[in-house]
């Protein structure tokens, strides 16, 4: 059903409910993280990884990353969780920018470089990207 007018009132209904969730969304989030969340990158349990690590943070969000390395570098990384929208933006952002990269520089990035990468998160969702850097950080120790 393309034409509005053939809608039925449920579809009218569902479809007044999705945008009014996508209004509040906008009003919390970045563009970015909205993007993020909806189409995650890198998100699935890999086989076989060289490393991995899971962490659950104090807000009972669980994240875990796996690893594939070439040498010291990332070559593929993955993520899971069951956590809300922002944590599967910061997983999804996060594996993003450590693809292709080395150890060395993985290291460097912070909870702040990957809320800066997001456009920015809610106080209430910093956490978030915290569990993401410190569960990477631990899948990283694997590999020492």
């Amino acid at each position: 059903m393309t034409d509005s007018n053939n809608k039925s009132d449920f579809d009218k209904m569902i479809e007044k409910i999705q945008n009014e969730v996508y209004e509040q969304e906008r009003m919390v989030f970045s563009e970015r993280v909205i993007k993020e969340y909806n189409n995650p990158k890198n998100i699935g349990k890999m086989v076989q990884p060289d490393a991995f690590a899971a962490l659950t943070g104090w807000c009972g969000d669980t994240m875990e990353i796996y690893l594939k390395m070439d040498h010291d570098i990332i070559e593929d990384i993955s993520f899971m969780t069951d956590g809300c929208g922002a944590t599967i933006a910061c997983g999804s952002m996060l594996t993003s920018m450590v693809k292709g990269k080395s150890v060395d520089e993985v290291k460097t990035i912070t909870d702040d470089d990957l809320v800066t990468a997001l456009e920015g998160l809610p106080e209430e969702n910093v956490h978030c990207a915290h569990l993401a850097i410190i569960t990477l950080e631990k899948a990283l120790e694997m590999l020492e």
